[in-house]
């Protein structure tokens, strides 16, 4: 009997899948669980998963810049491949259905922010979806931690450093591709050592 219990409950949690794993393979015209797709995605490196988040452009809006730009679906996967470079980690804090947009309060960390902030950034965003439960417009509508000021203190010299004794990276910081991220890396690491 005792064996019949023991072999019950290693089959009920053989059963069990990763829930992580769960979440970004899960289809659903559920907003909130396509939210925390989108979320999870943005932690891995797998275009098509993205692609079947997205609607066919995608606005991205800073309110607190009065600053939007709408992407096509292939620019902002060229987009999100120039990112993942920086190996971000993406942490929801908070995560709410609110007439029929999702908001999100995320925590973002990775090798450029570590970089040009020293500490990660937190902000909230509100998620719009179209008619086909697609996401078409994420508004960045504040931040919680970010000291733009620190950011762009360190960017500036940096950036006219790389200019002026690396010519062939120039531009690196316009370059929103998986090329031109890989060369912002370059641009770092030659821009940390500079003083050795």
């Amino acid at each position: 009997m005792k064996h019949l219990s023991l072999f019950l409950v290693l089959l009920l949690f053989s059963c069990k899948g990763d829930p992580k794993k769960e979440v970004q393979t899960e289809t659903s015209n559920d907003h909130l669980v396509i939210a925390k797709n989108y979320y999870a995605v943005l932690n891995h490196t797998d275009a098509m998963d993205i692609a079947t988040l997205l609607g066919d452009s995608i606005v991205i809006r800073e309110s607190e810049d009065n600053y939007e730009e709408r992407k096509s679906k292939k620019d902002y996967i060229n987009w999100w491949q120039w990112e993942s470079v920086f190996e971000p980690t993406y942490k929801v804090q908070q995560l709410a259905k609110v007439d029929g947009t999702v908001k999100a309060t995320v925590w973002k960390f990775d090798k450029r922010l570590s970089f040009l902030h020293d500490e990660p950034v937190i902000w909230t965003e509100i998620i719009y979806f179209d008619d086909n439960n697609k996401i078409s417009k994420v508004d960045r509508i504040n931040y919680e931690v970010f000291d733009g000021a620190k950011f762009v203190y360190n960017r500036d010299p940096f950036v006219q450093w790389i200019a002026k004794n690396h010519p062939e990276l120039d531009g690196f910081i316009y370059d929103q591709t998986k090329a031109g991220g890989i060369n912002y890396l370059k641009a770092m690491e030659l821009y940390k050592s500079k003083g050795k």
